[in-house]
């Protein structure tokens, strides 16, 4: 029995092998796939620091001819996966939120509040082309001037293989882990397509989030776990615990 992982390339890997070391099989199918945007970087915007709500806005600097303009800036990263993206893309000043946006924005307002990010400070945010929270709205409420700048996109795979429909269909994947919402509304697409909605359905859902959890709840799912924080450790051990109760 194997463990579904919808999770983009190239992070996927990682939670494959974190499975691997658990003794659990793997299926690997991503749900989503990044596609980088072509965007500007002001070289005399006179920016304090940068803000990243995922590692893959670190994947699309990677190839921006001026990415070495930022590196000396300070980086607000919304937890540590990303935060540890940001230090190997070369930032030396980097700092990680809880895990979520609310985290993240509570972070940098904690600095304005202790005085060390001083307001009116030109912030740049690289973001996703769809987000869930008006992260540089409530920043701006504190006084901080923040340059949302779009840099990549998460485009929906056309449809799951053939290898995981036949899989739901003989029963052989054993729980499916999700780490966005947006990859759980690409993953439930992806089954009704495939004409497996009803059996990949009744086997456990783990989520990162509850705002994730609802949509699997939402449509049908008759077991969904909710990770206890927003982290891949917290993910893995909502899987073990889902799989425990099956078995007992």
């Amino acid at each position: 029995m194997a463990v579904l992982v919808t999770r983009p390339e190239p992070d996927n890997e990682t939670t494959a092998a974190a499975l691997r070391a658990m003794g659990r099989e793997v299926l690997l199918s991503p749900v989503l796939r990044l596609e980088p945007i072509a965007f500007e970087i002001e070289q005399d915007a006179n920016y304090g620091a940068v803000v990243v709500t995922s590692a893959n806005a670190l994947r699309a600097l990677a190839v921006h001819p001026g990415r070495e303009s930022l590196l000396k800036l300070a980086v607000f990263a919304v937890g540590d996966h990303t935060a540890n993206a940001a230090r190997q893309a070369g930032f030396q000043d980097v700092v990680a939120a809880g895990g979520d946006a609310a985290a993240l924005c509570e972070l940098i307002v904690e600095r304005v509040r202790a005085k060390r990010l001083t307001k009116g400070t030109r912030i740049l945010y690289l973001a996703a082309a769809d987000r869930s929270c008006d992260l540089a709205g409530k920043l701006e409420g504190h006084g901080l001037t923040v340059v949302t700048t779009t840099c990549y996109r998460m485009v929906p795979v056309a449809s799951l293989s053939r290898e995981v429909c036949d899989a739901f269909a003989s029963h052989r994947i054993s729980a499916v882990l999700h780490y966005s919402r947006r990859s759980a509304r690409a993953f439930l697409d992806g089954v009704r397509i495939g004409g497996v909605e009803i059996s990949a359905l009744a086997v456990p859902q783990c989520c990162i989030s509850g705002a994730v959890a609802a949509i699997l709840r939402d449509a049908g799912a008759s077991h969904v776990a909710e990770a206890s924080a927003p982290a891949e450790e917290a993910v893995l051990e909502a899987l073990d615990c889902a799989l425990r109760s099956l078995s007992q």
